[in-house]
């Protein structure tokens, strides 16, 4: 019997550079995904809760103030606990430090970036880690190519175009889940994506859960990422 994590970490510290104006003044989950008044954060752990996580470890950064005043005031469906970092740790030294402050440190748990807004099913992607006997799992995501594609025949003709197509590649989602143990196993100082990532994907103790068809996935980067998920939103529900 596999146990289903009910704690997580968010990601927030980042400068969110590529989103100015909007960050000037607010670090980047605190952005609102417009026409829905609520900020990426708000998003994020309404999705958590639905999922079944009851404690969330929100580590900040950039403008730390204003994120802990909004979660101050806000109605918050689950725990926060905001760590801040005193000087940078780099990503995965950040995420140890946040972990260490999740209240069942010999239980699995989540981790999501930031500036990720989307809705999958999480129990499933911990089912999915399990069943491997992971350490660690990553939610994949198959992006829309921002340009329009070409297609040719091999004489050299063009046969067709095809606006926005599903890259062929699939990239980190920015969604994961952790054993116990890949705690230990992150710097202290430094990125985990080129010490402990490539280190459990050589010992195949690495999962990469692909997210079902139709899931709803964004990373708010740019201004027109927020303008695009406006438009998404006010078509179908995603």
């Amino acid at each position: 019997m596999h146990t289903t994590p009910t704690q997580a970490v968010v990601l927030a510290g980042g400068q969110g550079s590529r989103l100015r104006p909007y960050t000037d003044d607010r670090p980047k989950p605190m952005v609102e995904i417009p026409g829905t008044g609520t900020p990426i954060i708000g998003h994020q752990l309404s999705w958590l809760a639905a999922e079944g996580v009851t404690d969330v470890v929100i580590s900040c950064g950039h403008l730390a103030e204003v994120l802990q005043e909004w979660l101050r005031d806000a109605e918050l469906p689950l725990k926060v606990t905001t760590v801040v970092e005193t000087e940078p740790l780099g990503r995965g030294g950040g995420l140890k430090y946040a972990a260490r402050h999740l209240p069942a440190p010999d239980e699995p748990w989540y981790a999501t970036n930031g500036d990720i807004w989307t809705r999958f099913s999480l129990r499933e992607m911990a089912a999915f880690h399990a069943e491997r006997d992971a350490t660690a799992t990553l939610a994949l995501a198959r992006p829309r190519i921002p340009w329009g594609a070409v297609e040719t025949d091999t004489f050299g003709h063009i046969t067709d175009f095809i606006e926005a197509p599903p890259s062929p590649f699939l990239i980190n989602a920015g969604v994961y889940v952790f054993s116990a143990a890949f705690t230990d196993l992150l710097p202290d100082l430094g990125d985990h994506e080129r010490t402990t990532f490539p280190r459990l994907a050589r010992e195949r103790r690495l999962a990469g859960f692909p997210l079902p068809q139709g899931a709803y996935w964004r990373a708010i980067d740019t201004a027109k990422d927020l303008t695009e998920a406006a438009r998404e939103l006010a078509g179908p529900t995603p």
